[in-house]
């Protein structure tokens, strides 16, 4: 099994976008079990307690309109042994990725979601723009790209 860690700011928006999205495109290509999906974030902001913050309603409205499942789900921060736990670690953008490297440190495993759909660029927050679906297509395409990356 290859597991992957996708990677946000507050684990509310993008990165958990990014793991249901992923799970479904593996689910639907008969690679469920093969490929796994989790998301984190680099920042505590959105963790209370015991618990994080659920999935920002925006998000998961837009997973439902483009008929992916989600499940339940609560923001968590990246933790130092998560490198050593996934195969590999998504950032959705480069300060993302400076924040992996800062709790983690560096690692051939980090990269950018964008980079498997041979795309040099951040995806953009939608918290901050607002634009759901722009983020969206942004990560659809770099999560079949990285699957299509991992299967051949």
């Amino acid at each position: 099994m290859t597991s992957v860690l996708f990677v946000c700011h507050g684990n509310i928006c993008r990165s958990p976008m990014a793991q249901f999205i992923f799970d479904h495109i593996a689910k639907e290509n008969g690679r469920e079990g093969d490929l796994c999906a989790f998301s984190a974030a680099v920042s505590s902001e959105e963790i209370w307690g015991d618990t994080g913050s659920p999935v920002y309603p925006p998000a998961r409205d837009v997973l439902r309109r483009h008929g992916i499942p989600f499940g339940e789900h609560y923001a968590v921060q990246i933790r130092k042994e998560d490198k050593d736990k996934y195969d590999l670690i998504i950032a959705m953008d480069r300060s993302n990725v400076r924040g992996v490297e800062r709790i983690c440190g560096k690692s051939g495993k980090i990269h950018l979601l964008l980079e498997y759909a041979g795309e040099d660029r951040d995806i953009s927050d939608p918290w901050y723009s607002g634009d759901f679906e722009r983020a969206y297509e942004d990560i659809y395409k770099g999560c079949l790209a990285l699957f299509k990356s991992l299967v051949g």
